[in-house]
């Protein structure tokens, strides 16, 4: 017997109307047989391919539950459910019992419910054949399976290792992955310091995957996200009914990572009352379930992250100095972008290749003077606000080599003003021109020099936006051509400028 096209369902009762009525309605989604008799009905299971059975409980010749047992002996995958007006305790627990039914359905019965539990019914043995393929597909080819599993966690320990973590030649992220390879060995709690944005979650894995329990589970939770009760819920785990929509038990994600490393970002922002419990669990290695009196143990390994300073924040008392000694067995500090400015033309280069492959768009690379103008701002939002510039630069890239004229304008005001002191040249305009520091205009000065200053930087920002096209960018400054070759020369900028000064 072939499948049908469409999911298979049995009707069996001894009133042709009530027959007649669910046919009709389960109609437009299945293909449905129907039967007035249980011996009729066994009939049509011997010549189709049936999914789900629904049958009335009261009929003449055998009741529900008797020929739902018999389809349960000679097909024991098929969906069961009983349309019963009867709902004694006796009766439920003899069917589910004798006759494995799956569902009742009691009368009178709502068309919205019956549809939907033939739908449930048919995915139901939809998924019960999907287990058993799979089952005996794992049994033939188990030792294969075994392989590409090995292979797979390979392949995830190689990308989280700390050569992982991308960065250029002689990076200051070097000294901290020979510091945490080090520490990866013991089973030890860890804190990852840092600003928002710099990677700590990818050093917290590059540790995990580095470390013993690296082939067992990793999980990470961003704990300044949600509130005490759904944060409990979600490290602890909870019981059914322990509050308002805990509609079955959850394991906790502590439970599930036993043996492995939980990865507890922005920890300095939970609140005190959360900051007792976690300490207690961190002491004792044990959990409690919210609304269970019952203590489990987990063997956790605990790498917390914050972007505060907890160390003010003890002082303040807005952080348990305790809590602070548990999780500060060793500290970690990941440095700002600003302060690695040698990694953004590898972290660029690296994040357009993924994102290129991502959304299907081909680039090669970047211009050097977009990489120059990169490499001189100060990423307020690191590693994020990177990647946030290339994929909007890629979007509107009409080729595939990115320049500078795609960058967003802050970022463009930045690096102009970070490049823009120009070499000295000849002259009494000059020798002022020589006095323009642009990295010092925010640290004051005579108002002469600081607006020069801020005129150079506005300058080469104009020029670098309109691809030192020099007519468009006098047009748009309200200058002549001449007039702003003068100002060029006085302030001693050229295309190269960027280059040299980097």
């Amino acid at each position: 017997m072939a499948p049908a096209a469409r999911p298979a369902i049995l009707v069996v009762d001894d009133e042709p109307l009530s027959v007649q009525v669910i046919a009709r309605l389960l109609d437009e989604e299945f293909d449905v047989h129907t039967a007035l008799s249980a011996e009729e009905g066994l009939r049509i299971l011997e010549n189709e391919w049936i999914q789900v059975v629904f049958s009335d409980q009261r009929m003449p010749e055998m009741s529900g539950v008797e020929f739902l047992s018999r389809v349960r002996e000679r097909w024991p995958d098929i969906i069961r459910i009983v349309i019963t007006g009867y709902t004694e305790p006796d009766d439920i627990i003899r069917a589910v019992n004798d006759a494995g039914i799956h569902q009742f359905i009691t009368k009178p019965w709502h068309p919205d419910h019956l549809l939907l539990t033939a739908r449930n019914g048919c995915r139901l043995f939809q998924l019960q054949r999907d287990y058993d393929r799979l089952s005996m597909e794992l049994k033939l080819t188990g030792p294969v399976a075994e392989k590409r599993l090995d292979a797979q966690r390979e392949r995830v320990r190689r990308q989280y290792h700390f050569d992982g973590l991308i960065r250029g030649e002689d990076s200051p992220v070097d000294a901290v992955c020979t510091v945490a390879s080090q520490v990866a060995a013991y089973n030890v709690p860890v804190l990852v310091l840092g600003e928002t944005g710099t990677g700590k979650e990818l050093l917290a894995r590059a540790i995990h995957y580095g470390s013993p329990r690296g082939d067992r589970p990793f999980f990470a939770e961003n704990c300044g996200a949600i509130p005490d009760q759904l944060l409990e819920s979600e490290l602890f785990g909870h019981r059914k009914g322990a509050f308002t929509g805990a509609h079955a038990h959850r394991v906790g994600l502590l439970e599930q990572a036993d043996g492995g490393t939980v990865f507890l970002d922005e920890i300095g922002d939970i609140s005190p009352a959360f900051q007792v419990k976690l300490l207690r669990f961190l002491q004792e290695g044990e959990i409690r379930p919210v609304g269970s009196n019952e203590a489990r143990t987990v063997d956790v390994r605990v790498i917390a992250a914050t972007h505060r300073d907890l160390v003010a924040d003890v002082r303040a008392g807005r952080f348990r100095e305790d809590l602070y000694y548990r999780l500060c067995t060793f500290s970690l500090t990941m440095p700002p972008l600003r302060d690695r400015r040698g990694d953004v033309r590898v972290l660029a280069q690296h994040i357009l290749e993924r994102l290129s492959a991502a959304h299907r768009k081909p680039a090669t690379g970047f211009t050097e003077e977009a990489l120059a103008c990169l490499e001189a701002h100060d990423w307020p939002g690191n590693v994020r606000e990177l990647q946030n510039e290339v994929t909007r630069m890629l979007i509107l890239a009409p080729g595939e080599r990115l320049g500078a004229e795609l960058l967003s304008p802050h970022v463009l005001r930045g690096a102009a003003a970070a490049k823009a002191a120009p070499a000295a040249p000849a002259g009494a305009a000059g020798a002022a021109a020589s006095a323009i520091d642009v990295e010092a205009l925010a640290l004051g000065g005579p108002l002469k020099a600081r607006i020069e200053r801020l005129e150079a930087s506005i300058l080469l920002e104009t020029l670098v936006r309109c691809r030192w096209n020099k007519s468009r960018a006098a047009d748009e400054l309200g200058l002549s051509r001449m007039g702003l070759r003068a100002k060029l020369d006085r302030y001693g900028i050229a295309r190269d400028h960027l280059q040299r000064r980097h």
